[in-house]
């Protein structure tokens, strides 16, 4: 090992020692190649990457705009939705109130009607007794009283269970009440009339006359009833008549502003067409070019069509072909049915045999010695069955034989069901056998008894007379079976012609087969000529795809020349603004020379005057000296000044010549650059206009082409389904057929053989089926007939549901239009924006303009002053500058005209468009409105419809349920007359008893019955009528559906006439140019719908606003009732503290005040130190500067003057203001004592309340106390009662004894009634005078129950005074307090001033600061007043709210009371009813007692006269006592009538009071309703009023801005009209203006020159630029040489450091635990070495992989020394051969040594081999002969030492191949044991060097040799490469291979000559 490692490290020493130049070239070039190749990518990239970000911000900037607008209408969606939802409450609320009122009608109408029962009853009652009654003497009128009259009234109110109740409707019903109780009152007046007949006719008059009136009334009522019913009716249908009218109305409307719109749309388009025409023809070559592109498209998209339209018409030949051969198909099938039919046939054949079979059988069971011969046609038909059966068989296997091979299937279900039906007919067979044997034994058993019983014999007449009927009847059956053979017959020849037909098909289908096979296969070509054609329309598509991309690359080029012009344009304004700033400072000089011009001018004038003046005096001095020369020099010194000034002048004037030239000349020149910005201008939006017309045509056309390309694809690959799904059912046809062709005939015999078997067996199967199946056949028909029923009514629901979802269809599409209208106009409103941007633009030029025409304005005003004054000489010039500056005026004023006339233009626009947009707005909101209403409507038809259904089965259950009662009561009504009948033969008594009862159940029950009668008819009335409304309503829905469909479908018409027509124009050629004006309409639309909208958000934020200020509000207002008890408490501490906290208030104010002015003084201390101090600063200032600053002083003195005067005057003001406040708290006070008093009042109201509670509750105990004595008194009476029974039954026994000795039968009956009634009468009498107490109490309650009220009203109305007052006082206060708070605002500020001015004053200081001081003290004076009037109003507020709590406890209070009061009063009511019944039994009961009494008195006389013996007369006086007995028991009778009707009219009475005032209170309750609407409806119209007057003023501002602008017009061209008569006069200046120009265009000419060159001198810096990234690249270059020349270095030092360690390595060769040691330390070399490679890391991975297999191997070792003794490795010694000749000279046998170590030579030996060198050439050549088999192929050797040094390179490259073809295959390791770490693809497992071998003297145990990965036959220069890629045959160079990570690599050491690698090696091993 140590060997093999000293070898390793040597080779690699030598080997990268010496190719290190090599290599570090290699590096550099390639790091070159990378460098230069990652430039240009990152160019390219760089260039793409610029691209597609700009696409990419542009499809940002679209995805922004999207989602800005997505978000927009999500919010609208909200916004609207919460909108509908406050809609929808308002309308639930709205709806609930109409039900509440409408169920409250409904119950008094039921009460009305009740009430109209009830006397129609008592007529009935009185008609009943005015009839005869015809009874014996002492019989009673019977008192039932029938309920049999039911009024047939329906109700009116089922027609107003909607939501659409209106307050026509509430006011109709109160109509209905009124007269229902007109009608009451009626009733009410006959009943009272036929109580006057009754007591004045008696019981013995009748008068049918009245009956019949009765009668007639009645009719009429009905026809009343019906009257109204019809009168409702007509109302619906007025109201249906008005809702179409309406809809008619919506419509025309609609219509009408269809044709404005239209209007609208063509002035637009004229207007387009016009704007159109004077559009330059600019861009005109481009649009053509893309034209041109266009119809190429278009051409080859025909061409594609065509392709696509051949593609279907051979598709379609196919599927005709595919129906012809279907229709054969259902041919075979129909021959197949016809069969089916045949065999049906025979098989009812069959059965009819089997029928006859069982008749013979039962004419066997009576025929007995005819038995035989029905055996024998019994065998005869069963043949005949059998043959049948075999016919049907061969039928149905020729059937099998012929049928398709897609009815296979169903075959095999008819066949298993014929075996079953087969096997049932053998069964029965077998069973009919049976029953054959049977007749037989019972035929002998008879023979047997005949011989015994002789009676049989005449039963055996008649069966014989029976046996000759049945020959008859078999005779007739032979016959019948003779015409089924014959049939049969027939039947065999039919199925032989099947047969033959079956046959005939079979060829046919064979023939068929094969055509279907050549359709297939020519469908498989067309398949794939289609498949071709689909290729060519893809290169076709791709080659569309390259020209759009060609297009994009000319749009993108048109981009970057359009970036081009606006930096052009961009430069154009700077110059432009240069020139501007140029103009405006020559401007400036020129005005200076003019001011300049003038003063010189004034001063020429003042030297003239001066002039004048010398020479007249000089003329005087020549007058006077002639001869003084001093003078003569003077003038001449005058003179010389002149000229001086004279040529000073005229060089002035050509100055000012120049300047209004060059002046001139510049506004030519800025005029030339403004026409220039115009040009560009317009240029750049015709360059925009272009661009979005070439990118929206190549949008429509790549849309359109990808449309195409999906519609292409989506028909190639229903085609490809299609031929494909035709393929498969060919295909599987043909398996089909050919497995029946395959289908065996010895198969078929066996089935034909099974068949006939299961057929004898289906048989008798056939015979129950049929039974079976004629059960359910007649259930079927039933079940059919409920179908038809269920059926036809949901056919009427499905035509209902498809009408309504036709409707819904439609309204969707009408949806879509709208959207799609939506979409148009805001693309017209963002062209709108672009219009008003252009005029907002417009009119800042305007604007300009109008400066720039003031200014010149100016100036001319200027120069005309200048042309007055100036000489004569200058007068022509100044004509010519006047002249050149009106000709500009009128440039300017033609300018501004054709602004204003486009300003206008514009306007009109705008404003029609708005108009438009609110339209159609309108009819959105209009046909929403409309959806809606259907939406409504159809939901409450469905509702109405679900509840007509409910309620009829209702009516149904109640009818039915109604008939169980009748049948019940009839059966009830039998059984008691049959009871009644039986019991008539007992006592009389019992007679008589059950005789009234019987007649009483009599007359309940017939009345029962025709009352019950009555209820069925009304209900099948009303049924009907329901069913006739329903009729109607469904009919008038449907009409108002199909109106409205037809409506819709005329709109639809009208929407696709203008939609072609609007496609008519787009096709013309001034298209795009709409297109353009119509998006810039649209811009300015979406604005106008922006701001709509944001207005619509403020108002619904605002409703959101008031909302949760609502919900706080009603927060508040519960927390202010919750509070409520509290702050009574603190009330009445409060009104005890008031008096003494007024004092205390105004102490606390004094004090504030106190406060206040202290503060205010130490404020005025400190500002009189500040005026000290200032005016000592001031003395100083004065001594300092002397006389200039007293002059300053002085004024400044007036100004403080002044200032002080108007202090004085506001501290004047202030004090007026001061007073006031005074007056207004003074008022305040006054208020507050009233205020006080008032609640002082109230307070004391509110105590006498609480007495009046007090004192109800009193009264309500004493009442209830008197209640509880009531009851212990009708205890005490029950009492008294039973007693007085007592005492009646005793009498009545005395009565008996009595009468048993008059033997009178007749007075019994009759004393019984008249006894019992008088006692009733007793009872109801002590009832009566008991319930008058009560009576009176409640009256005296009722009389305190009004005074109450009173007393709440008053509270009420004092209430609101009191609301009233304060409401008044509180906002007076307001007033005040915002005066106050401006005031002191005002007051605050003049207070800032004056202090500043303080500052800057001197003197007047100390005078004003007495006065300022006064004025601060009453600032505080005044603030602290306000605070407390501030808490004055908080505390009144707090009492108001205090107040206004009190006020609703009591409301509520009162309401309480009122509930309690009505329920005592009909607690009351019950008590009185009671009381009367009671009072009513007591007087019954009294005067039964005063009879009995009477009637003791008379037969105590009459026992007394009997005692005397006066018969006669006791006989006239019972006559006498039975008459005045009778009249007692009328006048009683007429007596309880009359009570009764009393009672009833008083309930009554009562009733309607009640009644009367809830009425009252509903009215009221109505009446404010009423106000509240009309107080809304002048609100409204007052906002619509509003809205009217705003328009209108608005208007009226437009009509003075036109008339403004017409005035304008008129002046300019007045102006106009006067420039033209001056434009003769400047044709000469604009002549040489002319020429000015044309200089000027050289200058600009010359200038573009110069950018040229610009843009030149650009081009060379970014040439420049490119060179110095060159240089920059270069120098990185460098940069990276250095970094690889370091690198070098430290390979060299590493290097170094592995000779070192190689030296320490052969130190360790000796022994193996050196070597072990030598390894560690070669292990804590590769650990420092990790800090700096790589390579290193992965020998530790190695090194952990090592120890982890170290125990394997200390096993492994000596089993691996035994294997290898006696063997040497090829691969070592042939490295250590090649090693020895590398080796110099000197060395050599150090090498040898390592070899004879390796072979286990001794040192001995090797001596003896170095002492005979002359051996050396021998023993190397034995070793070449027969060391090694074959030979390496190691590089020759050619030269000595010099020419190896050079030659190295490719020594090694040959060495590596030749160690890259191993002779041993290599060891296969383990995942574990080996893991490539870097390079995860490796085809061979590398081979690693071994670890440390400690023990060579291990166990030799005798185990197989593994092989160890660690030991491979490797050469040390082999973990330099991949042996996968070697031995592949890698395409990269061997150097640039990575090394392989398996083996430990070292650092390559650099061997010199003189140094040998013994020496090394040697130094490793000592370390």
């Amino acid at each position: 090992m140590s060997s093999w490692l000293g070898s390793l490290g040597s080779g690699l020493g030598q080997s990268l020692g010496q190719v290190g130049g090599s290599l570090s070239s290699l590096t550099g070039q390639i790091s070159n190649f990378t460098k230069d190749m990652l430039l240009e990518g990152t160019e390219e990239v760089e260039a793409e990457f610029q691209i597609s970000s700009s696409r990419m911000k542009e499809i940002e900037v679209i995805h922004t705009t999207l989602r800005a607008e997505n978000e927009r209408l999500k919010k609208l969606c909200t916004d609207l939705e919460e909108k509908h939802e406050a809609a929808e409450l308002q309308i639930k609320q709205q709806s609930a109130d109409y039900r509440n009122q409408l169920q409250q009608k409904e119950v008094e109408i039921s009460l009305l009607k009740a009430r109209q029962n009830a006397l129609q009853d008592q007529l009935q009652k009185l008609q009943t007794a005015a009839q005869p009654v015809h009874l014996e003497v002492g019989s009673l009128p019977s008192t039932t009283t029938s309920a049999s009259f039911v009024p047939g009234i329906s109700h009116h109110v089922s027609a107003f269970h909607g939501d659409d109740m209106d307050f026509g409707d509430i006011i109709w019903s109160q109509q209905e009440i009124n007269r229902l109780s007109n009608e009451v009152s009626r009733l009410e007046s006959e009943v009272g009339h036929w109580r006057h007949i009754v007591q004045s006719q008696g019981t013995n008059s009748s008068d049918q006359s009245e009956i019949c009136k009765l009668q007639n009334t009645i009719k009429e009522l009905k026809q009343n009833l019906s009257q109204e019913i019809d009168n409702h009716q007509h109302e619906l249908s007025v109201l249906q008549d008005a809702h179409r009218h309406k809809l008619g109305e919506i419509s025309r409307r609609h219509r009408e502003e269809l044709g404005e719109y239209e209007e609208r749309i063509e002035e637009l388009e004229n207007l387009l067409h016009q704007d159109g025409s004077e559009i330059g023809h600019t861009h005109h070559s481009k649009v053509h070019e893309i034209q041109k592109t266009l119809h190429i498209l278009q051409t080859e998209k025909t061409e594609s069509v065509k392709k696509i339209q051949d593609l279907e018409v051979e598709i379609k030949d196919k599927d005709q072909k595919l129906s012809l051969i279907e229709n054969d198909n259902e041919i075979l099938k129909k021959v197949q049915e016809l069969l089916n039919v045949e065999k049906s046939q025979i098989i009812q054949e069959c059965e009819r045999l089997k029928m006859e079979v069982n008749q013979f059988i039962l004419t066997k069971e009576r025929i007995l010695p005819d038995d035989m011969s029905v055996k024998e046609e019994l065998l005869s038909l069963q043949q005949a069955l059998s043959d049948a059966q075999k016919e049907i068989m061969r039928l149905s296997h020729l059937h099998q034989g012929n049928i398709l091979t897609e009815d296979g299937l169903e075959l095999k279900k008819s066949l298993q069901i014929l075996k079953e039906e087969n096997s049932s007919l053998n069964q029965e067979k077998e069973e009919l056998q049976k029953a054959l044997l049977k007749f037989q034994n019972e035929h002998e058993t008879i023979k047997f008894t005949s011989s015994e019983d002789m009676n049989l014999e005449s039963e055996l007449n008649i069966l014989k007379t029976d046996l000759e009927t049945k020959k008859q009847e078999l005779n007739e059956s032979i016959a019948e079976k003779e015409s089924l053979i014959a049939e049969l017959e027939e039947l065999d020849k039919q199925n032989q012609e099947a047969t033959k037909h079956m046959i005939l098909m079979k060829d046919q289908l064979s023939k068929q087969h094969n055509e279907a096979d050549i359709t297939i296969n020519k469908l498989k070509q067309d398949v794939n000529d289609e498949k071709k054609k689909v290729s060519q329309l893809e290169n076709e598509k791709m080659k569309i795809n390259k020209e759009l991309e060609v297009q994009k690359e000319k749009f993108n080029e048109r981009e970057v020349t359009l970036h081009d012009l606006n930096t052009n344009k961009k430069e154009l304004e700077d110059k432009i603004k240069d020139l501007v700033d140029q103009l405006d400072k020559s401007q400036e000089y020129i005005l200076n020379i003019k001011k300049e011009n003038s003063e010189l001018q004034e001063k020429l004038k003042q030297n003239e005057k001066d002039l004048f003046t010398t020479r007249n005096d000089l003329t005087k001095l020549l007058n006077q000296e002639s001869n003084s020369n001093f003078q003569s020099d003077l003038l001449k010194e005058k003179e010389t000044e002149i000229r001086n000034l004279n040529q000073c002048l005229s060089e002035m004037k050509e100055l000012n010549k120049n300047l209004e030239k060059t002046a001139f000349d510049v506004k030519i020149e800025n005029e030339k650059l403004i026409l220039d910005c115009e040009d560009v201008k317009q240029q750049l939006k015709d360059s925009v206009t272009v661009k979005n017309q070439i990118s929206l045509e190549k949008d429509t056309i790549i849309e359109a082409l990808r449309i195409e390309k999906g519609q292409l694809e989506v028909e190639l690959h229903q085609s490809e389904k299609k031929l494909l799904e035709q393929a498969h059912k060919y295909e599987q046809n043909i398996e089909e057929l050919s497995n029946a062709c395959k289908m065996d005939t010895s198969t078929l015999q066996l089935e034909h053989e099974c068949l006939i078997k299961l057929n004898q067996e289906r048989d008798f199967e056939i015979t129950k089926l049929k039974s079976k199946i004629a059960q359910m056949d007649s259930d079927h028909k039933e079940t059919k007939e409920i179908l038809t029923t269920s059926l036809a009514g949901q056919k009427e629901l499905t035509e209902l549901i498809k009408e309504k979802e036709i409707f819904i269809e439609q309204l969707q599409d009408k949806g879509l239009n709208l959207q799609k209208k939506l979409d148009s106009h805001t693309q017209i409103s963002k062209k709108n924006e672009m219009f008003r941007q252009t005029i907002e633009e417009k009119d800042k030029n305007l604007a300009i303009m109008k400066e720039e025409n003031n200014h010149l304005k100016e100036e001319l005003e200027r120069l005309r002053d200048q042309q007055s004054r100036s000489i004569p000489v200058t007068e022509p010039k100044t004509l010519d500058i006047i002249t050149e500056l009106e000709t500009e005026v009128a440039q300017l004023n033609v300018i501004k005209d054709s602004l204003e006339k486009e300003i206008k233009h514009y306007q009109k626009t705008i404003e029609d468009q708005n108009q438009i947009k609110m339209q159609l707005l309108q009819t959105l909101q209009e046909q929403k409105k409309e959806i809606d209403e259907f939406k409504s409507q159809h939901e409450q038809m469905n509702i109405t419809h679900t509840q007509l259904f409910l309620e009829k089965d209702e009516e149904i259950k109640n009818l039915q349920k109604t008939i169980n009662q009748i049948k019940t009561q009839l059966h009830e009504e039998r059984q008691d007359i049959q009871t009644e009948t039986s019991d008539i033969f007992q006592d009389t008594k019992v007679q008589a008893l059950n005789v009234e009862n019987g007649n009483e159940k009599h007359d309940l029950s017939k009345a029962e019955i025709e009352r019950l009668v009555k209820g069925i008819k009304e209900r099948e009335m009303e049924i009907k009528l329901l069913n006739e409304k329903n009729v109607s309503l469904t009919k008038q829905i449907d009409q108002l559906s199909k109106d409205e469909v037809a409506k819709l479908t005329q709109i639809i018409q009208q929407k696709d006439l203008e939609i072609q027509a609007l496609h008519a124009r787009i096709s013309s050629a001034s298209y795009m140019q709409d297109i353009v004006y119509l998006q810039q309409q649209l811009q300015a639309y979406v604005i106008d719908r922006e701001k709509l909208f944001s207005v619509l958000n403020e108002k619904s934020r605002e409703h959101s606003q008031l909302k949760t200020e609502y919900h706080k509000i009603m927060d508040i207002v519960a927390a202010k009732e919750a509070a409520l008890l509290k702050l009574q408490d603190e009330n009445q501490k409060l009104t005890s503290r008031f008096e003494s906290s007024g004092q205390d208030m105004f102490k606390e104010t004094i004090q504030n005040l106190s406060r206040i002015i202290r503060e205010k003084d130490m404020e005025i201390d400190a500002l009189s130190q500040k005026c000290q101090t200032l005016l000592t600063v001031l003395q100083t200032s004065d001594s300092g500067n002397g006389n200039e600053v007293g002059s300053v002083n002085s004024n400044q003195f007036e100004e403080l003057l002044q200032e002080r005067d108007k202090l004085k005057q506001q501290v004047k003001k202030i004090e007026e203001w001061k007073q006031q406040v005074i007056t207004t708290v003074q008022n305040m006070q006054h208020e507050s004592a009233q205020l006080q008093e008032e609640l002082h009042k109230l307070q004391a109201q509110v105590l006498v309340d609480s007495d009046n509670n007090s004192k109800l509750q009193a009264d309500y105990n004493g009442l209830i106390q008197s209640y509880e004595q009531n009851e212990t008194k009708l205890k005490c009476f029950g009492q008294e009662l039973a007693q007085v029974q007592h005492s009646i039954g005793q009498l009545h026994n005395t009565k008996d004894l009595l009468l048993g000795k008059l033997d009178v039968v007749s007075p019994q009956l009759s004393m019984r009634s008249s006894v019992v009634l008088p006692m009733r009468e007793k009872q109801s009498e002590i009832l009566n005078e008991a319930s008058k107490p009560l009576q009176q109490e409640l009256e005296q309650l009722r009389k305190i129950l009004q005074e109450k009220d009173a007393t709440i009203k008053t509270l009420q109305e004092n209430n609101h005074r009191l609301c009233e007052s304060v409401a008044s006082t509180s906002v007076l206060e307001r007033k005040e307090h915002e005066g106050n708070d401006s005031e002191i605002k005002q007051i605050k500020e003049k207070q800032d001033i004056l202090q500043k001015s303080l500052k800057e004053k001197d003197l007047l200081i100390k005078a004003k600061s007495d006065q300022l001081l006064s004025l601060n003290e009453n600032l505080a004076n005044k603030t602290n007043e306000n605070e407390l009037l501030k808490q004055a109003v908080t505390n009144l507020k707090e009492r108001t709210l205090i107040l206004e709590m009190d006020i609703r406890k009591l409301k509520e209070e009162n309401e309480k009371i009122v509930v309690m009061s009505r329920e005592k009063e009909t607690e009351f009511r019950a008590l009185q009813e009671t009381n009367m019944q009671i009072s009513m039994m007591l007087r019954e009961k009294e005067f039964e007692s005063n009879s009995m009494k009477e009637k003791a008195f008379a037969f105590e006389k009459l026992l007394k006269e009997k005692e005397q013996g006066n018969t006669g007369e006791l006989n006239q006086l019972l006559n006498e006592v039975k008459s005045m007995q009778d009249k007692a028991v009328m006048f009683q009778q007429e007596r309880d009538q009359v009570m009764l009707a009393l009672k009833q009219k008083q309930m009554e009475s009562s009733s309607l009071q009640n009644e009367v005032q809830h009425f009252r209170d509903k009215e009221s309750r109505l009446n404010q309703e009423l106000e509240r609407l009309r107080n809304h409806l002048l609100e409204t119209e007052d906002s619509y009023t509003r809205e009217a007057l705003a328009a209108e003023d608005r208007e009226a501002k437009l009509k003075k801005k036109v008339t403004i602008l017409e005035e304008k017009l008129i002046s300019s061209s007045n102006a106009v009209e006067n420039a033209s008569h001056q434009a003769s006069l400047q044709v000469e200046s604009l002549q040489e203006q002319l020429n000015v120009v044309s200089r000027q265009r050289d200058e600009t000419v010359l200038q573009l020159s110069v950018s040229q060159d610009q843009v030149k001198q650009y081009a060379l810096s970014l040439a420049n630029l490119q060179m110095v990234l060159e240089q920059f690249q270069q120098e990185e270059k460098s940069m990276y040489s250095a970094e690889l020349e370091k690198q070098k270095k430290e390979l060299t030092e590493w290097k170094r450091k592995a000779e070192n360690l190689e030296g320490q390595v052969t130190s360790l060769q000796e022994n193996l635990e050196e070597a072990n040691a030598a390894l560690d330390s070669a292990s804590r070399l590769t650990e420092q070495l990790d800090l700096k490679e790589e390579q290193i890391e992965d020998l530790k991975k190695q090194g952990e992989l090592r120890q982890e297999m170290l125990d394997d191997v200390q096993n492994k070792l000596m089993n691996l020394i035994n294997s290898t003794e006696g063997k040497v490795d090829k691969v070592l010694m042939r490295n250590l051969f090649v090693g020895h000749f590398h080796t110099p000279k000197n060395k050599r046998h150090e090498v040898l040594r390592l070899m004879g170590s390796i072979l286990g030579i001794k040192k001995e030996e090797m001596e003896q081999f170095f002492c005979e060198e002359r051996h050396a050439v021998s023993w190397m050549t034995g070793c070449l002969g027969g060391g090694s088999k074959r030979e390496p192929n190691t590089p020759r050797r050619t030269n000595q030492q010099s020419s190896f040094y050079s030659s190295f390179s490719e020594l090694f490259v040959k060495f590596l191949e030749t160690e890259s073809r191993p002779s041993l295959p290599p060891p296969k390791l383990s995942v574990h044991d080996m893991k490539p770490l870097d390079s995860p693809e490796r085809g061979k497992p590398t081979n690693t060097t071994s670890g440390n071998f400690t023990d060579t003297k291990g166990s030799g145990t005798s185990r197989r040799p593994d092989v160890n990965p660690f030991l491979a036959p490797r050469s040390a220069a082999v973990p330099l490469i991949t042996p996968a890629v070697l031995g592949a045959g890698g395409t990269g160079h061997l150097l640039m291979k990575p090394i392989s990570d398996a083996l430990p690599t070292f650092t390559p050491l650099p061997v010199l000559p003189d140094n040998s690698a013994g020496a090394v090696l040697k130094d490793l091993l000592k370390q």
